[in-house]
């Protein structure tokens, strides 16, 4: 009787330091989330926190490492990637006359939300000298996002801060999501890339049938980390997105190639405009400061088309610049570059692993500039391969571009580039 006793003391002894451990343990939890709905903080939140996410295409939901603690008052995801590059130029003899290797792209990323789900945050850094994009006076620029959004629920949201412009799709595409090295030449002309201000969206969803987005900002109009402005002008850009087939599985509209494996037809048809007002600098939000602080107001237009259906992706951009004197008497080397461009690309993904995609892509500056672009037309056509091991998050890329220029001021520019990039991310 007197050892059961005992065993028993004995046995209650080491339940009750077990049973409060449990309650109360020594580190917060650490979760390695591997599906999108891992981010919800309660179970019966579930679908309504992921509409919300789904929605906010700054946010690449289920990757990264998140912390959360019990109360579930905050949560943090953090995320980095890198892009390493190796590319090879030839002239028209086909003879190397640049070659380019370094680490393209380096960059930190925190999301997630503070004090409700309903609060959400997005900050992402970037550490090399292509992704920081010193300013026009030197200053380094290492800030890209830093914005918080008010998500009261799945059909709309704002956000105030310094994030992508919502403009072009190419341009809302994470560089880490892109089916070639880099964008085209046609977005890298006139895309708008990133402003500080407000942000707002607003997202019809009817399961399969019509759907649209509806986005809209006013910014500062002189691009990121600014700081100030003293003519006054602002930037006023509206995109609308309609869906006639309903949307894309797992966020397919700002992944190129067609991942989901789409088993009926959807398309993405879409427009958007900017005017930006007194705009300091020569593409907007990017660009050289004008000439003895000069101001132009510059309109921009995007019209972006995508279909998927069963691996194969189509994508067509058209975009342009118009302004209201594209031209600087005290400095000819100066301009903005009005025109237009047409980019086309298609894909077919192979067993979800390999890809091989076309695009291309056409400048056409209009006449008053084109002494100063040097040419008629601008035709760039790629050929590239993809081998993805872990989707978008870890993948090697290749690809081959043929350039041509009508009417060319002269004959001495690149003809042929061959480059080869690691992306990893986490």
């Amino acid at each position: 009787m007197r050892k059961t006793a005992l065993l028993l003391l004995f046995a209650l002894c080491l339940a009750i330091p077990a049973s409060a451990q449990k309650e109360r343990p020594l580190f917060p939890r650490t979760e390695f989330p591997l599906r999108a709905d891992s981010l919800a903080p309660n179970p019966e939140n579930d679908a309504e926190l992921l509409e919300r996410l789904r929605n906010m295409p700054n946010l690449e939901v289920g990757k990264g490492i998140t912390f959360r603690p019990r109360n579930d008052r905050f949560e943090l995801t953090m995320r980095f990637r890198m892009q390493n590059l190796l590319a090879l130029s030839f002239d028209r003899d086909f003879t190397l006359t640049e070659t380019e290797a370094r680490v393209k792209r380096l960059r930190l990323r925190f999301d997630g939300y503070i004090y409700s789900p309903k609060l959400v945050y997005s900050v992402q850094l970037g550490f090399t000298g292509y992704d920081a994009e010193p300013l026009p006076d030197g200053t380094m620029n290492i800030v890209r996002d830093a914005i918080v959004y008010y998500v009261p629920n799945a059909t709309w949201n704002i956000g105030f801060g310094q994030t992508k412009i919502k403009a072009n799709r190419a341009r809302i595409n994470s560089s880490s999501a892109l089916q070639f090295v880099d964008r085209s030449i046609v977005n890298s002309q006139f895309g708008l890339d990133r402003d500080f201000g407000f942000f707002g969206e607003y997202n019809l969803r009817r399961g399969e049938g019509f759907n649209l987005s509806a986005k809209g900002s006013v910014t500062l109009g002189e691009g990121r980390n600014w700081g100030k402005t003293a003519n006054g002008g602002l930037a006023y850009t509206a995109r609308l997105e309609l869906y006639p087939l309903g949307r894309f599985g797992a966020k397919g509209e700002l992944l190129e190639g067609d991942f989901d494996y789409e088993e009926r037809v959807r398309i993405l048809l879409a427009g958007a405009y900017s005017y930006n007002h007194r705009a300091g600098r020569l593409a907007g939000q990017r660009g050289a400061i004008m000439p003895d602080g000069a101001t132009r107001d510059i309109g921009s237009y995007f019209v972006d088309f995508i279909l998927k259906y069963r691996g194969f992706a189509f994508y067509t951009d058209f975009m342009g610049r118009t302004s209201s004197d594209p031209l600087f008497d005290t400095d000819r080397n100066a301009f903005i570059y009005d025109g237009c461009g047409l980019n086309l690309q298609a894909s077919y993904l192979f067993g979800g692993k390999w890809e091989v995609a076309l695009r291309n892509s056409t400048l056409y500056p209009d006449a008053a500039v084109r002494p100063l672009a040097g040419y008629r037309s601008w035709n760039q056509s790629t050929f590239g391969l993809t081998r993805y091991i872990i989707g978008h998050s870890l993948k090697v890329q290749a690809d081959i571009s043929y350039n041509h220029r009508n009417e060319a001021r002269t004959a001495d520019y690149n003809r042929w580039e061959v480059r080869f990039q690691l992306e990893l991310g986490l």
